[in-house]
């Protein structure tokens, strides 16, 4: 892990809040596999989705916000994103109008334009080539090891 993107994962995790833009109610997808991962880690999560009004896991239901606008606490809170690439340029546009710190873009989120948009208007972004996995950089993959740089005090918790 090169030393710019340590420090951006350790910023990223260093928040009291997260969040997951592209959260979804589909089991299989992976915008519900990465708000069920912040869950199992014990992290205070808030799913976005503007078409479900709550998500299940199954030993929890989350009520969603449509937007990073709608977080409680927008300044304080870490952002994965789990959207398409011109979807996701709307959401950082939000995020960043709101004081969103930092982005995660989870593989297949981005392209060139969301890359150097997120990489400008953040203190910390998180994505393209690199970390554990041969996609890029993935919380599912590289989040244990992000938190663990970060010093946060994590418990696994069942699903």
């Amino acid at each position: 892990m090169s030393a710019d993107m340590e420090a951006a994962v350790k910023l990223f995790f260093s928040s009291p809040r997260f969040a997951v833009a592209g959260a979804s109610t589909d089991a299989s997808k992976f915008g519900y596999k990465i708000l069920a991962w912040y869950h199992e880690h014990s992290l205070a999560v808030t799913p976005l989705n503007p078409r479900a009004p709550s998500i299940s896991l199954s030993s929890k239901s989350y009520t969603t916000v449509a937007s990073p606008s709608d977080l409680p606490m927008p300044s304080q809170t870490s952002l994965s994103i789990v959207t398409p690439p011109k979807v996701t340029i709307q959401v950082l546009r939000d995020a960043n109008s709101v004081g969103v710190p930092a982005v995660w873009l989870q593989p297949g989120t981005y392209d060139d334009e969301v890359l150097e948009y997120a990489r400008e208007n953040f203190k910390a972004a998180i994505g393209g080539p690199g970390g554990q996995g041969s996609e890029g950089w993935c919380v599912l993959v590289d989040g244990e090891a992000g938190l663990d740089a970060a010093g946060v005090q994590w418990t696994s918790q069942k699903l």
